[in-house]
């Protein structure tokens, strides 16, 4: 009576295993795309980004808003949100810190 008890135990520990082993593969190559998605994104717009005249002007305006939590908006920073938002599709949902903390991070 004991033996199968435990034969179930065992088998209903090791399927729970599997489970989870299988749950952090799938959680796994989520992130793992998710991460490739967003390098190849980087890739392909950070030279062009990085290159625009607009957007290296606005460094220090970037990091004034920054510093202020977002107080003061400088004329070089709100024409490098608007080129960014208009040049790439992922910026236009972009909230103005974290596109100003892109522009010191380039």
């Amino acid at each position: 009576m004991r033996n199968p008890l435990i034969a179930a135990a065992l088998g209903l520990l090791l399927s729970t295993g599997v489970a989870q082993a299988h749950t952090l593969v799938a959680t796994s190559n989520i992130i793992i795309n998710a991460t490739q998605r967003t390098l190849d994104f980087t890739s392909d717009t950070t030279t062009s980004i990085r290159d625009s005249k607009i957007v290296r002007e606005a460094h220090d305006d970037a990091a004034s808003f920054v510093a202020s939590d977002g107080d003061i908006r400088g004329a070089h920073l709100e024409a490098a949100f608007n080129t960014l938002r208009t040049r790439v599709p992922e910026a236009r949902d972009a909230s103005d810190q974290v596109l100003a903390e892109a522009i010191l991070a380039l």
